[in-house]
């Protein structure tokens, strides 16, 4: 079930893909957010840094998940 729902295909790539670009966005996001707050230039408030660490992890959770069901069973 979960290796049919890490396939599927849209616009001609599979799910896992897709959430693997959501990951790196997600991370590169919160690495944006940490950065500008640390140079003084953040108009996002830095608790929204903690936030987006703990969405981060969990969408790359989610990820290695859908990842690793592809190749076990």
């Amino acid at each position: 079930m979960i290796r049919e729902i890490a396939t599927f295909q849209i616009l001609g790539l599979p799910v896992v893909v897709y959430g693997g670009l959501v990951t790196l966005t997600a991370f590169a996001f919160t690495a944006y957010i940490g950065y500008t707050n640390k140079s003084g230039k953040g108009k996002i408030p830095f608790k929204w840094h903690s936030r987006m660490v703990i969405a981060s992890f969990v969408l790359a959770l989610i990820h290695a998940f859908f990842a690793i069901s592809l190749f076990v069973g």
